[in-house]
């Protein structure tokens, strides 16, 4: 049997990446995972908190819903209005002033796009990737990472998919297959 995935300490080379959490739920499945979502978000919260006072940087990687001519700020008004189904989830976890963006056109934020050369600028060489759907973009772009020699946790109390049975199945591919670290959220800041 391999050896359990080295624990991962948080350190000036980390980043904390968001992952398709400015969304407005507007799709089939999408009040499902919505649902499960609202249960993660305070993990999030706390999370990004520790990790931002830590000087740690947040990517928020998110989807473009298809609209090739929208930009990031157009899709976070969108998504954070209050008539929007997920309006509540995105107010929550919408980015500040110093956060980075990355509008990904399929499920990988990596996939078409300048990640990489943002992770180069930011010197970011770990990466702790939280979002949804855990067993869509957030297992992508966790793999993307792994792949590119980027050491990576995805914390299990920080993702959600559209059923817990399919989250469960995220995370155990996740830590079992890609021997990625998936201890929760508060293992992680206390390792900080």
């Amino acid at each position: 049997m391999p050896a359990s995935p080295e624990p991962l300490k948080i350190d000036e080379h980390t980043a904390l990446l968001i992952v398709d959490m400015i969304n407005d739920f507007d799709f089939e499945g999408g009040e499902a995972l919505l649902g499960h979502t609202r249960k993660v978000v305070p993990a999030i919260q706390a999370l990004r908190k520790a990790m931002t006072a830590m000087g740690c940087p947040v990517v928020f990687c998110n989807d473009n819903f298809g609209q090739w001519r929208s930009d990031f700020r157009q899709v976070v008004e969108h998504c954070c209005a209050s008539d929007a189904r997920g309006g509540a989830v995105c107010s929550a976890v919408r980015p500040v002033a110093d956060d980075y963006f990355v509008l990904k056109p399929r499920h990988s934020a990596f996939y078409g796009t300048p990640m990489e050369t943002l992770l180069e600028e930011i010197e970011a060489t770990c990466l702790v990737v939280v979002g949804i759907a855990g067993d869509g973009c957030v297992l992508s772009t966790a793999s993307d990472a792994h792949i590119r020699q980027h050491k990576v946790m995805v914390p299990r109390d920080c993702m959600a998919s559209i059923t817990d049975e399919r989250n469960r199945n995220a995370i155990g591919y996740l830590s079992e297959s890609l021997r990625l670290d998936t201890r929760p959220s508060t293992a992680l800041m206390a390792s900080g």
